[in-house]
């Protein structure tokens, strides 16, 4: 059963008005749904637009920040919880920990490290949660291709490709959520 989410995404704005009405959104559709929002706990960004919807819409917001980041005044004033841990990988694994499926809405290099590290964990076997990408104007396409020339090349299984989730709207990706299957672990235990 699903009943947080982890939202990974930037802690810019970005270059489109699209990328904030998307992050506004997810954060409204969670709420609506009654479902948790686990994020990184920031203000800035994409990252406050989607937790300042889900607030607004009533949603419970669980933002998880490394104590460098509220040093730099970085950290969301009013969620639900803010939960300061040491650093970067604590709060990775605690996000992990707390969320029951991730999701990675536009972002940069932060992002992608997030994203990327949540599904090899489930082509690993460490969690058996979905992940997927929130598309936004064709901005996940470029690396869509990247991972089925990773297929063609030999260095990603179809299968497992195709476990990466994509929806371009908030009712597609709770969809796709509720109807998750795990799939067998890349290596057996």
């Amino acid at each position: 059963m699903i009943a947080r989410i982890a939202v990974y995404t930037g802690s810019a704005l970005g270059t489109s008005p699209a990328y904030a009405a998307a992050a506004a959104a997810v954060g409204e559709a969670l709420a609506a749904s009654g479902l948790g929002l686990v994020y990184g706990g920031g203000r800035a960004g994409l990252m406050g637009i989607v937790a300042d919807a889900a607030l607004a819409a009533g949603g419970e917001v669980h933002g998880v920040i490394p104590q460098a980041l509220v040093d730099a005044e970085l950290a969301h004033p009013g969620l639900t919880r803010l939960e300061i841990v040491a650093d970067m990988h604590e709060r990775k694994t605690r996000m992990a920990e707390l969320a029951d499926a991730f999701v990675a809405l536009p972002g940069g290099a932060g992002t992608l490290e997030e994203l990327f590290e949540a599904w090899t964990w489930l082509q690993l076997g460490l969690h058996r949660k979905p992940v997927s990408l929130y598309d936004v104007d064709g901005y996940w396409a470029p690396l869509g291709a990247m991972l089925d020339g990773m297929v063609e090349s030999g260095f990603l299984t179809a299968a497992f490709r195709d476990t990466l989730g994509v929806a371009a709207d908030p009712a597609a990706l709770l969809a796709g959520f509720a109807a998750w299957e795990p799939p067998a672990p890349k290596w057996r235990r």
